[in-house]
């Protein structure tokens, strides 16, 4: 889990987290609800913390998306958490609501205005447009630059802001790069050493891990991770039924991925990989299940945790079932599905993302056809009756034959699968900062398009469901991950998140779409290296011009000492 104003990324959000490489359906980026349950004040919560303002910072943590959506956002809760663990602190959350209502705290209903800090938690770049929203609402100077001594501190984090936090820059006082356990208390003794907005700013600035947006210095700021996660507990804090995992007890057991699949952005921002031990893991599968029948086990590859099946039988035999976002196929074990099958889970998620051998190989998945074919059949055999998988389209080097190849491989997995029902989620790719595909092109909408209702025509006479991505959305997000602050001024002029807003702000700022979404030039300096992620440059080079000859590569190796792509001889606060 990596995050600023997150303790770690692991991110409970359905889009993200299964297929590791920010799929955002549209319903979550503009609010719209699946279910009736309202976004605002929340009802039936366990584990809301409220305290007295007196003598306390008062700290609004702002999720810029529906209630929902942020309480099923494990580093957001993690940090409501720890925030509200320092006697000084009062933290109040605050979330993204439809119409134009003032934001207010869900804790003490005051006005966003009224806290003196505010601490934005920013998973994805297509929340971009509710955290202007939410600034506007509040009242205040959109621009840091047009903020007064009294106005508040406005900071930031989150995944999108540590792989690139430019296109929002202009509106952050400062941003955070890395693990908020890592910079927390860097981060909270500057604000304790100042009682003004400026003094604030300048001790933000000693902090290791800290971007001022307006004060950029000579050097990128160092993403910051925690080496330990045994010293955190990264679990649930306030559960709600309103939320989109609301009936289970999150519980992030390992973070960051070892594959290093080459489209992957948690799988390059979270390194290393790094395993929470069963020891320390037991109290929270207790105390979660005194509250909820299952476990939710995130992290960026939960299949590969060392303890996993020990984990599974400790949860069993505690009495209490789990659940899973996704699984590598390879790593399917019998204990694992029939732990699922007992735990009441229906479903299980893999992501083969590419529907060729040659591709996979070139992308860097490391998954053979057999494997995925072999857990299809183990799931059947457990009694699991769904089946969800991830696939991407318009990837680098891809050609009419890979796309063919997503209809045979799903046509052999629904021969094995019967009678069961199989889904599949089919996104763009989306290039991304600081991955060896950061300097790949986005493939042009027509021919996404096509591909999409090409698979869709042939895929549906398996009898098989797609739910495609909308690639217009794709494109905007595509946009942003690589995006300048040129484009600080086109979310500044949007007064809705709506295709044709931003298509008319782009046209009105002189910008194209197509300018951020083409290939990059080897030396080319980019927006994002404002952040040094850890992974060295020319590691990354490396892998994206073994993809382009169609050849595979190594996964870290997870060896004490080991220096090869530079995250692990990086400075970490510890």
């Amino acid at each position: 889990m990596p995050a600023v104003w997150h303790p770690g990324a692991v991110i409970a959000h359905p889009g993200f987290f299964p297929a590791k490489h920010s799929r955002q359906r549209r319903g979550s980026i503009l609010g719209r609800r699946r279910s009736a349950e309202p976004a605002g004040r929340p009802e039936g919560e366990v584990g809301t913390i409220r305290k007295d303002w007196g003598g306390r910072l008062p700290v609004a943590l702002i999720y810029p998306n529906r209630y929902p959506v942020a309480m099923s956002n494990l580093g957001f809760q993690a940090l409501y958490g720890l925030l509200n663990a320092e006697e000084d602190i009062v933290c109040e959350r605050v979330v993204w609501e439809e119409g134009g209502a003032t934001p207010r705290s869900l804790e003490s209903g005051r006005p966003l205005a009224d806290f003196p800090v505010w601490a934005f938690s920013v998973p994805f770049e297509l929340d971009f447009f509710h955290l202007v929203s939410l600034i506007r609402r509040a009242g205040i100077p959109l621009w840091a630059e047009e903020r007064a001594p009294g106005d508040p501190l406005l900071l930031g984090g989150g995944v999108a802001l540590s792989a690139n936090p430019e296109p929002i820059a202009p509106f952050l006082d400062a941003i955070g790069m890395g693990e908020g356990e890592g910079l927390l208390p860097g981060i909270l003794g500057a604000l304790r050493e100042g009682a003004s907005r400026e003094e604030r700013l300048v001790a933000l600035s000693r902090v290791e891990g800290v971007y001022l947006p307006a004060h950029p210095g000579p050097r990128p700021v160092c993403r910051q991770w925690v080496r330990d996660l045994s010293r955190f507990a990264t679990t649930s804090v306030v559960l709600t039924r309103q939320a989109e995992f609301g009936d289970v007890f999150l519980v992030e057991i390992s973070r960051g991925c070892r594959w290093g699949c080459r489209f992957c952005l948690a799988g390059y921002l979270t390194r290393p990989p790094r395993y929470r031990p069963l020891e320390t893991l037991r109290p929270q599968f207790e105390m979660g299940l005194r509250h909820r029948r299952r476990i939710g086990l995130l992290g960026a590859a939960v299949s590969d945790h060392p303890e996993l099946d020990h984990i599974v039988q400790t949860i069993l035999d505690l009495g209490g079932g789990f659940t899973v976002a996704s699984l590598r196929a390879d790593r399917v074990t019998s204990l694992l599905l029939e732990g699922l099958r007992r735990s009441g889970t229906r479903t299980l998620t893999l992501a083969p993302e590419a529907g060729t051998a040659r591709l996979r190989t070139a992308i860097q998945k490391g998954l053979e056809a057999e494997a995925l074919l072999r857990a299809a059949a183990m799931a059947r055999q457990a009694g699991i009756r769904r089946l969800k998988l991830y696939f991407m389209v318009g990837l680098p080097g891809e050609e009419d034959t890979d796309v063919t190849g997503i209809h045979e491989l799903v046509k052999e997995v629904r021969d094995i699968f019967r009678p069961g029902r199989i889904t599949l989620n089919v996104a763009p790719f989306v290039p991304k900062a600081h991955t060896p595909f950061q300097w790949a092109p986005m493939a042009p909408a027509p021919l996404l398009e096509d591909r999409l209702r090409r698979l869709r025509r042939e895929v549906a006479q398996l009898g098989v469901t797609v739910e495609p991505e909308s690639v217009a959305w794709s494109r905007i997000q595509g946009v942003l991950a690589r995006g300048d602050r040129r484009l600080a001024p086109v979310l500044a002029s949007m007064e809705s998140p709506s295709l044709s807003a931003w298509r008319h702000a782009l046209v009105a700022a002189g910008l194209t779409e197509e300018a951020y979404l083409r290939e990059r030039e080897h030396d080319e300096a980019f927006p994002w290296e404002v952040v040094d992620a850890g992974v060295r440059r020319e590691i990354l080079w490396q892998e994206w011009e073994k993809a382009r000859q169609n050849e595979g590569g190594k996964p870290c190796p997870e060896e004490p000492g080991c220096r090869s792509c530079g995250v692990c001889a990086a400075n970490e606060p510890g």
